[in-house]
């Protein structure tokens, strides 16, 4: 293993002089043992990776950070370059190694690795070759930190929040996968912008599948608390359901074209991830779209007899998800998220999950 950390040792022979650079005060009570630091790692050293890592430090979230790849070489570097500006910083000691044991009593394991797709391949084969990357990944993550949440931000992210859960046996809380928290941010901003409002004042939902079979919660947007729908309805003021249609279309491609533009996403799931970081490790019980384990809820998964991971509105915090939030849906809002779970088995079923 190689590993590499900030270090007191200066001078020849490494001597450690943080003893001798202070002098201590007089009359000082004996100090006590500080609490446990908060530790973060993070599997996958490329360009999401390091955008939740950067996000990460600038928010002060962790004590500790480790990031492991399978090439060292990448997340050394990237822990130099970090390191090189701890001025600039909170202070987090960076960790970088390819070998696990690095990750060693995580709060909390964030998952961006994942396999590329190459020139011609079927999303199947792709799929399979995530698979078999999970099963490197999850078992030594478990092994070194046995306590840990594990957040699976990995493409596609529902089922491999559902691999991640059953190779980790955790139980089913403390697997959770980044899912349509992002897509819901995409689509605050678009009603934002349609009525010139901040997007921090719009409460609005995506949840389903974290892809084209997403489910947008229309009834339930509010805008400073109000029902936007029903607000209409009441002030005979028409809107056609082409427009919300076209605004969720927006949210779902708004990935595809970034990436035409750019060649990646990266800044925006930094965002995301920070913020559900945020949230678990601070307890903060707040409400965000994530990957879950959803069946029994909306009648999701009866019947079918398989476990499926989706998003739903879920209230997290230091134990993972601590309950699902019990929005009303209207009658064909359930029917599009039930076809957005089947999606989603379809898949699993053909890989044998």
């Amino acid at each position: 293993m190689h590993k590499s950390s900030s270090s007191s040792s200066f001078g020849p022979g490494g001597l450690d002089i943080a003893q001798s650079f202070f002098k201590p005060t007089q009359k000082t009570a004996t100090p006590t043992t500080p609490t446990k630091p908060t530790k973060i790692s993070i599997v996958g050293a490329g360009n999401v990776g390091m955008a939740i890592a950067q996000t990460i430090l600038t928010q002060n979230l962790a004590d500790e950070l480790a990031l492991v790849d399978a090439n060292p070489d990448k997340p050394r570097g990237e822990m130099l370059d970090l390191q090189h500006a701890a001025a600039f910083l909170p202070r987090t000691t960076i960790l970088a190694s390819d070998d696990y044991a690095v990750t060693t009593a995580s709060d909390l394991c964030i998952v961006t690795a994942g396999a590329r797709q190459n020139p011609g391949e079927s999303r199947m084969s792709l799929l399979h070759r995530n698979l078999a990357l999970f099963e490197k990944i999850i078992p030594p993550l478990v092994k070194y930190s046995p306590d840990t949440v594990l957040l699976i931000v990995s493409n596609p992210v529902d089922v491999l929040t559902c691999v991640a859960w059953k190779l980790s046996g955790f139980p089913s809380n403390r697997v959770i996968g980044s899912g349509t928290n992002l897509d819901s941010s995409r689509f605050r901003f678009l009603i934002a912008d349609h009525l010139d409002v901040n997007a921090q004042d719009v409460q609005a939902y995506i949840v389903g599948e974290h892809g084209d079979s997403s489910v947008a919660l229309w009834s339930s947007i509010s805008v400073g608390g109000v029902p936007v729908l029903s607000f209409l309805d009441r002030q005979q003021i028409a809107y056609e359901k082409e427009t919300l249609q076209k605004i969720h279309k927006e949210v779902v491609e708004s990935a595809y074209e970034v990436i035409s533009l750019k060649g990646y996403t990266s800044w925006a799931i930094g965002y995301s991830v920070a913020s559900l970081a945020r949230a678990i490790l601070r307890d903060q019980r707040s409400i965000h779209p994530v990957s879950v384990l959803a069946s029994g809820f909306y009648g999701i998964g009866i019947g079918t007899g398989g476990d499926v991971f989706l998003s739903l509105p879920a209230r997290l915090g230091r134990s993972g998800v601590m309950g699902v939030a019990n929005v009303h849906l209207t009658d064909e809002e359930v029917k599009k998220l039930k076809d957005s779970a089947k999606t989603i088995l379809e898949v699993q079923s053909q890989l044998g999950i």
